[in-house]
């Protein structure tokens, strides 16, 4: 497909951050990463709001393994508070996504264009996206790379299938599900030999409504992605065909 991508994210650290530890103010790592974390990486490489990141799969490349840290959180009403944070350490995961168009936001029609956002990604993921990129956390930096899916190989590529109950997916937003609510996600995940396929937010078994929430409303006056110039000068549309053909993503 010209609109999907496959990245590798590296750090040193990730806090895929447990609701039910977040609440406390000491907070636990989930063992894998989370549909949104993805997503919200995607979006640090690319996003217009025409657009919506699909994530497919992800690949668990380095050992699973956690790492337990004192911080200093700063305390409601000034000053700071001891905590102790479980981080996942030296992460490593390779990353199958796709965007779709954003059919929620119909004043964005003009933008449905897929070569452009495409090319526009790819160039953004060869640079290592347009804005900082972490793992859950803010403190937790990452970087991405392109990389091919197969190629990289997973520590648990021949461990079978592994259960983690039911854990967080992702947070859906009114411009993506036309309820104009905000509605937390919950799902089952399951790796098979170190790959995690994920579910669309509307196949998740649970979910939760947080609140009422109305969209933003994008125009002309406050959105420049109808007609930027010179975006698709490097576009080729004999060269992509033999590319995508050769090389598919």
């Amino acid at each position: 497909m010209r609109n999907g991508i496959t990245f590798k994210v590296s750090g040193k650290y990730a806090l895929f951050t447990d609701p039910i530890t977040k609440i406390g103010g000491e907070k636990s790592t989930l063992t894998l990463p989370t549909y949104q974390a993805l997503k919200g990486i995607c979006e640090s490489i690319y996003w217009k709001p025409s657009i919506i990141w699909f994530v497919d799969k992800v690949k668990v490349i380095s050992k699973i393994q956690t790492e337990s840290k004192g911080i200093r959180p700063i305390k409601y009403g000034g000053g700071n508070d001891l905590s102790r944070y479980l981080y996942l350490k030296d992460v490593e995961y390779v990353v199958c996504c796709h965007f779709e168009f954003n059919c929620g936001r119909p004043e964005l029609k003009k933008d449905h264009n897929e070569n452009k956002h495409y090319f526009i990604t790819k160039r953004s993921l060869e640079k290592g996206g347009r804005r900082d990129i972490f793992l859950g956390a803010r403190e937790c930096q990452a970087y991405v790379e392109p990389v091919n899916f197969d190629a990289e190989k997973s520590y648990y590529h021949d461990m079978g299938e592994m259960e983690f109950g039911m854990q967080y997916h992702s947070l859906s937003y009114p411009d993506e599900n036309g309820k104009n609510q905000l509605i937390t996600k919950f799902w089952y995940p399951k790796m098979i030999n170190g790959v995690v396929e994920f579910c669309k937010p509307e196949d998740c078994p649970k979910e939760v409504v947080v609140r009422r929430m109305l969209p933003k409303i994008f125009d002309e006056s406050n959105y420049a992605g109808f007609d930027e110039f010179q975006l698709l000068d490097e576009y080729n549309e004999e060269v992509t065909e033999i590319e995508l053909d050769n090389n598919p993503l």
